[in-house]
């Protein structure tokens, strides 16, 4: 028996096979630090874990969940995003819950695209839109996105392209994993430039919240739901990663085509979850938010430049989101010399840029999501070693 030929035209995704490494190293006594992966250590608001508890002591609770989501749910997502983005949605036709972003891009996928359609995707960018389309036999089409451009799309060179059978743009901002902010002028692009080649638009948006004091959605720009879709998370904004409670927004005909996908795939997530999820988006308070999003990311950053400049790495102090990226020195000729020396010699795990595409190639990323201690013991370590 061999395996399917998708099988082999991808790899196991980097962080799971180098997180066996560092476990590994761990179990050998090495203590790694890691700053690489962007899983918010913080515990979510008390009254979302009191829900949970609440509901789970619920004997009637633990049944099957409806696929589409309890209606509580929908309610509080919509009444989220009229909240933060000023965005108007039907909370029952216009949302759809699911389990992250992954699941997103895989039902995207599926409910339009047909394999040997072409795919946009951003280089540098998020590895599983690369993954997921290999998978599903789409051709990939990269387009840049350059330091110099802030990080933003070209469209002059979009233009240029031979946009052919493109049916998907995948776009994600606050960009990962170069931190680079979402602008309205970009997102009003975006919507003319799927309108006029007939391009679905997607744009990922978990980090809005995050070191970001002006949150925005594609979904402001009047038009979008016409041709955007966009998921934003719990993940980062609201300290739910394990949860894996996501939503798709657009139009209700586009809902409807990915629901049906996503019906035959899974069913709806633990009751307890769902409400619980509720509660956070209905009751975190602006404090909460700020505290959580802001502040505590802020003091981390600043530790995280103090680890950019240790290593000679320059970066854009305007970044936002729960990462710092920064070029690597013209010294080391690849940027693993520099990210396995940090690793072996100081112990300290960071991302190098090459697994985002050929673009990040001479970059690094640096995680938040490391509590200040910790950050500012792997400072001290790079510190005490020659990693040059």
């Amino acid at each position: 028996m061999k395996p399917a030929s998708r099988v082999n035209s991808i790899q196991e995704y980097y962080f799971s096979r180098k997180l066996k490494e560092v476990a590994k190293l761990n179990a050998e006594g090495q203590d790694i630090i890691s700053l690489a992966i962007g899983s918010p250590d913080m515990p979510p608001s008390q009254q979302t874990i009191d829900k949970l508890c609440e509901v789970a002591h619920d004997p009637h609770a633990h049944g099957y969940q409806p696929t589409s989501g309890l209606p509580e749910l929908h309610r509080a997502m919509a009444g989220f995003y009229q909240h933060v983005y000023g965005v108007t949605v039907d909370a029952m036709t216009e949302i759809q819950p699911i389990i992250g972003s992954k699941e997103g891009i895989m039902y995207v996928t599926l409910a339009f695209c047909n394999p040997g359609d072409k795919v946009l995707i951003p280089d540098p960018g998020y590895p599983t839109y690369t993954a997921v389309n290999k998978i599903f036999g789409t051709q990939i089409v990269n387009y840049d996105l350059r330091e110099d451009n802030g990080w933003q799309p070209d469209f002059d060179q979009l233009e240029r392209m031979d946009l052919t059978g493109v049916k998907v743009m995948w776009t994600n901002y606050p960009n990962m994993p170069t931190g680079g902010n979402a602008h309205m002028e970009t997102f009003e692009k975006l919507v003319a430039f799927a309108k006029k080649h007939d391009i679905l638009v997607v744009n990922d948006n978990p980090y809005s919240l995050i070191l970001n004091e002006h949150p925005m959605s594609i979904l402001q720009v009047p038009g979008a739901k016409d041709c955007c879709i966009e998921f934003n998370s719990m993940s980062k904004s609201h300290n739910m990663p394990g949860w894996r409670v996501a939503m798709m927004i657009s139009n209700k005909d586009y809902i409807s085509w990915m629901f049906k996908i996503q019906s035959n795939i899974e069913n709806g997530s633990f009751r307890g979850i769902q409400l619980a999820a509720a509660e956070a988006y209905n009751t975190n308070t602006a404090a909460w938010h700020r505290e959580n999003n802001i502040e505590n990311y802020r003091r981390r950053r600043v530790i995280a430049e103090d680890i950019m400049r240790a290593l000679g790495c320059s970066f854009d102090p305007t970044q936002v989101g729960m990462f710092l990226w920064g070029r690597i020195p013209d010294r080391y000729a690849d940027v693993e010399d520099l990210t396995e020396a940090v690793l072996h010699k100081a112990r300290v795990f960071i991302t190098p840029g090459f697994i985002f595409g050929n673009n990040g190639k001479r970059y690094i990323r640096i995680s938040l999501c490391a509590k200040d201690e910790k950050m500012k013991e792997a400072l001290k370590r790079i510190k005490a070693v020659n990693v040059f």
